[in-house]
């Protein structure tokens, strides 16, 4: 470990300039005494560390020294494709090996490239989860990408909407949606998408297995979530929705949002449109119309507007009644 941050100690002079010892310290995540003790070992390594003293201070390389000791390790390689995503880094347990590697990458550049670099990071930031939601808590994230990597069996206990099981699987892949972690696995004979937060327990164990020939994750996503949404949306409502619920139904319902403003017919005379929009199951639709409350007035199927009558009726009764 001491010997992962004398590089980067070394990496960050080279990459950065002149830096004190907070600085070092903070970014290092260690004490400033350990700082001052990793300056020393790098000295008597024969490494031109020099010191400046006074307020513009600090501790710099020799002009002119650059050091080559910049190749990648295969966890620093593979670490690479999150470089855009400190948080699902994190989750993976590749945080501090994602900072050395990019610090190797950076000083194996041009100096305009480096800069560059630098400056694409300072300016740009990926945050995957959705707003005003917790990230789902991922116990064994950890485990379950290093069967994904090893190729190792899973032995799991899962749990489902409708009860938990318990399932023997083949870990291909990862995959990060919305801020929500999926393992892709093979099990039954049937490849098929787990969310990673509802694994009860998880169990690595030392059986390898062989990944199905050609499988293709990016398009297994693509096809999977297709499926999903065709199976959950399998109705249509018409609706008759204002101005402000124009405004809100992309943002409340996504796609299907989208695409029923598109079949939106002529507003009016109060700006009113009606559309047709795909819902979920009648239980369902109803508690996700609900959440457009006045601004949107269902117009058919008739079970769905009746539905929606009985649910407007029952929450009248409830706030006319005396708390």
């Amino acid at each position: 470990m001491r010997a992962d941050r004398l590089l980067s100690l070394l990496l960050l002079l080279q990459n950065r300039g002149r830096m004190t010892a907070p600085e070092l310290a903070e970014e290092l995540e260690v004490s400033v005494r350990t700082v001052y003790r990793d300056i020393e070992a790098l000295g008597a390594a024969g490494i031109p560390v020099l010191a400046d003293r006074g307020p513009a201070g600090g501790y710099r390389l020799m002009e002119g020294y650059r050091t080559r000791l910049t190749g990648l390790t295969d966890a620093e390689a593979g670490a690479l494709f999150l470089a855009g995503a400190p948080g699902p880094a994190r989750d993976l347990g590749l945080e501090a090996v994602l900072a050395t590697a990019q610090l190797k990458l950076r000083a194996a550049l041009p100096a305009e490239l480096a800069e560059r670099s630098r400056r694409v990071q300072d300016r740009f930031h990926l945050d995957a989860p959705a707003w005003f939601r917790d990230a789902d808590p991922v116990t064994y994230l950890a485990p379950v990408a290093r069967a994904v990597w090893e190729q190792r069996v899973l032995r799991t206990h899962y749990r489902r909407w409708n009860g938990e099981v318990h399932r023997e699987l083949r870990p291909l892949a990862l995959v990060l949606k919305g801020g929500i972690w999926y393992l892709v696995a093979l099990g039954d004979g049937e490849v098929r998408t787990y969310r990673v937060s509802r694994f009860v327990t998880v169990d690595v164990t030392d059986e390898t297995f062989e990944r199905p020939a050609g499988f293709d994750v990016a398009a297994y996503w693509e096809e999977s979530s297709r499926r999903l949404e065709s199976a959950l949306r399998q109705g249509t409502a018409r609706l008759r929705i204002s101005p402000v619920a124009q405004r809100l139904l992309p943002a409340q319902f996504g796609t299907a949002g989208t695409r029923a403003l598109e079949s939106a017919g002529p507003p009016d005379e109060e700006g009113w449109v009606r559309v047709d929009m795909r819902v979920e199951a009648l239980a369902v639709a109803v508690g996700d119309l609900l959440r457009l409350g006045a601004e949107a007035e269902v117009l058919g199927p008739a079970d769905l507007r009746q539905a929606m009558a009985e649910a407007v009726a029952a929450l009248a009764r409830r706030y006319a009644a005396a708390p």
